[in-house]
């Protein structure tokens, strides 16, 4: 056994990256806003309204009013990690998600995308694919060596999407946290620097116009593509 074995290969030629940015992030249909109460909370509210479901595996949620809903943002706007990103459809001007880096890790390269909460209304279409893909695509053009997402175990919708992403499952972690009283096991996935390359290119695959028909539909799965580049697949979702 060579020394590299033994004790890890040395990582050469690599810096660590800078903090996410301030500045939006520019999607051909999504536009990804540094969140801002007074810009977003409302419209983002209208968004989440009547679907109390998409806060069942948040550690907040729902909220009784658009005023809860403000300071809850107002709150969260200025923070250094989590940063949230607001999910803006550039065709109609509405905002409908949000997203955010957390656990930023310079140092070691490593930075997680979480808080993920996608209204219908850019649950299905090209929306809020492009924004998780414009946040990877940030990450590893600016270094990071490690891409995370972390969810409930129970949570098997958040499972698929990061299945569906490209990222490597790599395990459970029981009794990790207690949210809302409950207990929380966290399912973990991540995509490497060495992993990049190949899923950027099936991401682009997928974006391409010719993948689509002239209603919109695609002709060939994200998930489909990425399963060539996953290391691992989630033996939660087999069968």
């Amino acid at each position: 056994m060579d020394e590299a074995d033994r004790l890890g290969r040395f990582v050469t030629g690599w810096t660590p990256p800078p903090r996410p940015p301030l500045d939006a992030l520019e999607g051909a249909s999504v536009r990804l806003e540094p969140l801002s109460a007074d810009l977003h909370a409302a419209d983002l509210f209208r968004a989440f309204s009547g679907h109390d479901a998409l806060w069942d595996y948040m550690p907040y949620g729902p909220f009784a009013s658009a005023s809860a809903y403000h300071r809850w943002a107002k709150e969260r706007e200025a923070g250094e990690d989590p940063r949230f990103f607001v999910l803006r459809d550039r065709a109609t001007g509405h905002c409908g998600g949000i997203a955010s880096f957390l656990r930023i890790d310079p140092a070691n390269g490593a930075i997680e995308v979480g808080h993920i909460c996608i209204a219908p209304e850019l649950q299905r279409g090209r929306i809020w694919t492009e924004a998780m893909w414009l946040m990877m695509d940030w990450a590893f053009r600016a270094g990071y060596r490690r891409y995370e997402w972390k969810c409930n175990a129970l949570n098997l919708a958040s499972r698929r999407a990061a299945q569906r992403l490209g990222f490597s499952y790599e395990g459970v972690f029981r009794q990790a946290a207690v949210v809302k009283g409950r207990n929380r096991d966290t399912a973990w996935f991540a995509v490497t620097d060495g992993d990049w390359p190949a899923l950027s290119e099936a991401f682009a695959a997928w974006f391409s116009s010719t993948n689509f028909d002239a209603t919109g539909r695609q002709k060939e799965r994200l998930s489909d593509l990425t399963r060539l580049v996953r290391v691992t697949s989630d033996p939660a979702l087999q069968g």
